[in-house]
Order: C-alpha cells, then structure tokens, then sequence
C-alpha cells in the first residue's frame, strides 16, 4: 500500500468516526431560525406552541419519541413533546393492572396473601414471566412484585382474570376506568402490554396515571420502588435502572416491545419538589433512561414546593371515589370490533354516572359493553350461538370438514398428476399420432 493511499485511508476512517459520532448525539438542536419561527408562532394554537412548556429540539434515532414532565404539586406541564400522540405502552400498561388490583385490596375483596388460581392462558404468557404452572396459586403480594420487578406477563395475567373473570373482561374495566380518570387516549386491550394493535396511549395518559396511581394508594405505590425480591428460590431484580441511581426517585414503571420502543414512566420527589415524568419511544435503555435523567435534572427545581392542585383520582357521581365494581357506570370508549383502529373515543350526550354506547354495531361486535349488562350477555349468547353453529357442522367443524372433503378430490403432486396423464391409455394413441407425424415430416424433408 502506498503512503499516500495509507494517508488517505486514514482520512477516511476520521471522517467516518466522525460522522458516526454527529449522528450517534442524543440531541439535536433546532437551529435558531426554526426556533424563532416557533417562538414566533407562540401560542397561536396547540401544535405550533413553545415556550417553557413545549420542546423545541429533535432527536435522531428516536422515531416515536415522546415525553412530558408534570409538576406533581401544581399540575403544571413544565415540558412536553409530542405528548398527544399515539404510542403503543408495552408494560407501563401493568400501572393500571395494579391500579385495580390495589382497589380490589382497597375494598377488601382481596388481601396480600389471597391465593390467585394459575389458568392456561396465564401460565402460556410469552416471557419476561415469573414461570407459573397451571393448577397452582400465585399469591397477591408476590404477583404485585412480579409485575414491579420482572415485569411478569404471566402474572399480569393471573390478575386480570382474579380481578375481571376473564383478561378480555379486564382490558374493558382497564380502559373504563382510564376514562373515568381523563386518559381519554387510552386504550387497553390486555392487562400484560404485549403486542396489541388496538393497545395505544399518549404520554400525557400516562403522566395522569402515574400521579393517579400515588394518590389514590400512598401505602401501596411503595411497591413500585422495590428493588428485588425473592420468588421460590430466585431472586428477581427490579427492571428500573434509575432506582437507587438517581436521587428521590421513587418509582414506578419501564416498558418495552419491538412497536413501541423503550418506555418509562417515573416519579421524582425531592427538596419539597415532585415530579411525573414519562418518556416514550426510546431506541435502547441506556438512551431513554439518559434523556429521562436529563429531564429531570432540568425540570425539577422548576417544580412548586407547595400543593396548589387538587389530588388526582376518579370521583363518580356522589363525588366518591371510583372502584373497579363502579366502573362500568362510567363512559366507556366505542370500538366497532378488535380488527378496526381506533382513531378516537366517542361519547355523546355525556351524562355523569351514565354509559354511552353506540347502537350501530352489532352486539356480537361490541368491546364497550361492561361485564353483565344486557349488551355483554347478548354478545356472549352470540358467541356460544356461533359455536354451537361450528360444532354441528358450520365453520371449523366436523360435518363442515367431511362436506368439504366430498365435494373437493384430494390433492396430487404435479410430478404424480404428470404421470398420471402419461399412464392415461386414452391419451397415449393421440401422444404416438404426433410422433408419427413428426417422424414422416423429417423423412419426407430428408427426401
């Protein structure tokens, strides 16, 4: 190799460090005339506000960024980005699991040592799981534990069915009660957070519930600051790098799927001062737990050191709170069927204490009608009236299945249906006729 192309090579390889390191930064400013233009914009409209409550910088690498910081003691939005739009919430969606898991011990229908039946659906819950094996018991403590530490979908699980009856009748009770604490973006559709079209929330969502979550139940949220603890000879770490590593925090949740990116919702008290923050999308854990200490350091000596804000929970009618048994009374969100994505939650004609309901949609297609309500049974008649349809012949089932096998021939390779036809004596004069013919041309050419 020449010295020249050696030198050049070199260069080459600076430059390429270089480049590399530009755009590995965690932040990308705006340059001054975008930021003047939006300062300039100010408060024409939501979308084009900035100021001390709106972002002005961009990220590389973070497609699906998303954050808000809260002042917990005023209420104030310190910062915000993108905080309205739709994020899927892979496991931050256990913070409400354990909300109404923590109304159930709230209200005395479970207790930390109630026993938990273990079904097949919840021991089959893609990991990270705890390992429950179906037939036994999970108890309601070691379950909370699981889900604050590990992460555990299988005991997710385990929950909304001791809690709901079913992880589909769970998912209602979750979304309702998201709306009856003003997450109106929020959609559940399991009690895990594993991959789900319809399973959408808005950092916004999430900073109300992780305010929500603490205020409503101070004597159970120190849960979320566990940072292990011991299941059947095994010790489980708690998945929250910033416990222990950042001063006053105190919980509460992280989260991650391929779809919706690094996630974490967490709460900061410290010198008087609290806040929520929750950050959205991030490409890898140590780059959202960076920015997520980034935003506390600058926004929480911005926070009030005095409670101006009321405390933050759902009051139903009689202005008491709301449990999981009351739930159903409230305005639940409209989905015309598990295949549609939903762009918004209607509600018309909002009555307090009143559900409303859609009645365009088919009741065997509904997802908004509470468990036991007239709409819920007549779904679920529909449903065991299609499987019994299934079972004496419909789709799926046997006599559907022999009918089927009459009417269509069995399949055959190409190479045995070929030979099939060449075995065919019908077929063999025509095939000797043309070799006949062929043979005499060539002969009469020759000639």
């Amino acid at each position: 190799m020449s010295l020249g192309h050696a030198a050049f090579l070199r260069l080459a390889i600076v430059g390429l460090v270089a480049s590399l390191t530009m755009t590995s930064a965690t932040w990308d400013h705006a340059d001054a005339r975008s930021a003047k233009k939006s300062h300039a914009a100010g408060h024409a409209g939501k979308s084009g506000k900035v100021g001390k409550n709106r972002s002005r910088v961009a990220f590389t690498g973070w497609t699906r960024y998303a954050a808000i910081v809260v002042d917990d003691k005023s209420g104030e939005v310190l910062h915000e980005t993108k905080a309205d739009e739709p994020r899927h919430p892979a496991s931050i969606t256990k913070i409400m699991t354990l909300y109404l898991l923590f109304e159930q011990l709230e209200a005395g229908h479970l207790k930390l040592d109630s026993q938990m039946p273990i079904s097949a659906h919840a021991a089959s819950r893609p990991p990270t799981k705890l390992g429950l094996k179906v037939g036994q018991t999970l108890k309601v403590e070691d379950a909370i534990m699981g889900l604050v530490t590990r992460s555990a979908n299988d005991a997710a699980s385990v929950i909304a069915e001791a809690v709901g009856g079913s992880e589909e009748d769970f998912a209602r009770l979750m979304t309702r009660k998201a709306i009856a604490l003003g997450m109106s973006s929020t959609i559940y559709v399991n009690a895990s957070g594993l991959p789900a079209d319809l399973q959408i929330t808005t950092a916004r969502d999430q900073a109300v519930l992780g305010r929500a979550i603490q205020h409503r139940f101070p004597q159970y949220f120190t849960y979320f600051a566990t940072p292990s603890f011991r299941f059947r000879k095994q010790v489980i770490r708690n998945h929250n790098g910033l416990l222990g590593n950042v001063k006053g925090v105190d919980g509460i949740k992280t989260g991650y799927t391929h779809a919706s990116g690094y996630n974490l919702v967490t709460s900061v008290k410290r010198d008087d001062r609290q806040v929520v923050a929750v950050v959205l999308g991030g490409p890898s854990n140590g780059a959202r737990d960076n920015r997520m200490r980034e935003l506390i350091e600058e926004y929480l000596p911005k926070a009030s050191v005095e409670r101006s804000a009321p405390i933050l929970t759902e009051l139903g009618p009689n202005g008491a709170p709301v449990t999981a048994a009351a739930a159903p009374d409230l305005i639940a969100p409209t989905l015309a069927s598990e295949r549609s994505i939903p762009i918004e939650l209607i509600a018309t004609n909002i009555i307090p204490g009143k559900a409303n309901y859609r009645t365009d949609v088919p009741p065997s297609e509904r997802d908004d009608a509470p468990p036991g309500s007239k709409e819920d049974l007549e779904r679920k008649a529909e449903k065991a009236k299609q499987a019994e349809k299934e079972k004496a012949g419909g789709k799926g089932g046997k006599a559907s299945k022999a009918a089927k096998a009459d009417k269509d021939p069995p399949r055959r390779s190409r190479r045995s249906a070929g030979n099939a036809a060449n075995s065919d004596a019908d077929a063999k004069p025509a095939v000797r006729s043309r070799h006949a013919e062929r043979r005499a041309g060539r002969a009469a050419r020759q000639q």
